[in-house]
């Protein structure tokens, strides 16, 4: 049997284990069983977790820290990569839902200021391009605190000054544009992992209110709210932003960054596979493994696994899955171009126990792949 070449393209699974050491573990399992083989291990992620630190170790950067506001408006120390002309900010590094307790989550009071003052740093200190990843967000502002962070001004009917929270949208009626920042000399490119509207039953409210906190009384306030800036945003500037693929994304932080910064709306994955050189890199792979924390319906639009299998499909690559758990529409992958994919969970455990066997479970499973791939190759 000639030498054989694996690829390993796989997101982190939050929490537990992060994409070097499910590539080290990946590596480790094919020479176990197929001896001398070529493994290459990608540094992706899709434009959600861990897109920070990829990007920027593929761009050659670092990692540096700013003190900002915090979803809560408390000061978080935020991480940002500094790749020469390139600054990347992660949204959810100063606006993220890991950022607050539990009992004091709620869309109606977060804010994406943090972000702003992010994008604000990269200004001034002469960045040419910025790069904003906008997963896991804590915030259903409709972007309002990150612009008023950048100098715009959201003018509420008693005359007031917005602060910049999802439970002040139902209140703006004008937006003063006079102090905002310039950004025309940068290029700015939103990194986002799903395809999600600003408004609507698929929009940014709806489709992730509820994990960050929402009761459906907060819900219908939200939508109500987003429904009233996209109408003032659009007597303001003529731009429609109801309707931008991704424009809900981070709580509709996507359609304000591309509305009133020229941010160019981009699938995360795709730009990762193409800073890894995937498609030259695949060519001639035995097969591509790939994989993310929960596989569900959500994982088809926009997301890691059916990025990297829509890519390798091209080529009549195999591609193979290993996940954290299914959940509802995890069928959907196999369209994709998804040839098998396997959970870790191999008997029925409470989280914290998954969690801390997520090495031991994740081993096990590669092994049992790549035994599998060993019996089909001749």
């Amino acid at each position: 049997m000639s030498k054989l070449k694996f690829v390993f393209a796989t997101d982190s699974f939050k929490g537990s284990l992060s994409n070097e050491l499910i590539n080290s573990i990946l590596t480790e399992s094919a020479r176990s069983v197929f001896g001398d083989c070529e493994c290459v291990s990608l540094p992706i992620a899709d434009g959600g977790d861990g897109t920070l630190h990829s990007l920027t170790r593929i761009y050659g950067g670092e990692i540096r820290a700013l003190e900002v506001c915090g979803p809560l408006f408390g000061k978080v120390k935020a991480s940002f990569g500094d790749a020469g002309e390139t600054a990347v900010i992660s949204m959810n590094e100063a606006s993220g839902l890991t950022l607050i307790p539990e009992s004091k989550k709620n869309p109606l009071f977060t804010t994406t200021y943090g972000t702003g003052e992010l994008i604000l740093h990269a200004v001034k200190n002469g960045y040419k391009k910025i790069i904003v990843t906008l997963g896991g967000s804590a915030t259903n502002d409709g972007g309002i605190g990150a612009l008023t962070a950048l100098g715009y001004r959201f003018i509420k009917k008693d005359g007031s000054t917005a602060k910049g929270i999802g439970g002040e949208l139902n209140d703006i009626t004008d937006i003063d544009l006079s102090q905002a920042v310039d950004l025309s000399d940068i290029e700015m490119v939103v990194l986002c992992d799903v395809v999600n509207p600003f408004i609507g039953p698929n929009g940014a409210t709806y489709v992730f209110g509820r994990q960050k906190g929402a009761d459906e009384e907060s819900l219908s306030i939200l939508e109500s709210g987003m429904k009233n800036l996209a109408a003032v945003i659009e007597k303001k500037t003529g731009k429609d932003v109801r309707h931008i693929v991704g424009g809900g994304a981070a709580g509709g932080l996507g359609a304000a960054l591309n509305v009133f910064l020229g941010g160019a709306i981009k699938s995360g994955i795709n730009v990762m596979l193409d800073a890894v050189n995937f498609d030259s890199v695949i060519k001639d792979a035995a097969c591509v493994i790939t994989g993310e924390g929960r596989l569900d319906f959500q994982s088809v639009d926009g997301k890691l696994v059916s990025g990297v299998a829509i890519r390798a499909k091209k080529q009549n690559v195999p591609v193979i899955a290993i996940c954290g758990s299914f959940g509802d529409g995890a069928e959907k992958i196999y369209d994709t171009g998804v040839v098998s994919a396997y959970s870790i969970i191999d008997r029925p455990s409470l989280l914290n126990e998954i969690l801390n066997r997520s090495e031991e479970l994740y081993r096990n499973t590669a092994d049992n792949v790549f035994r599998t791939i060993k019996a089909f190759i001749k």
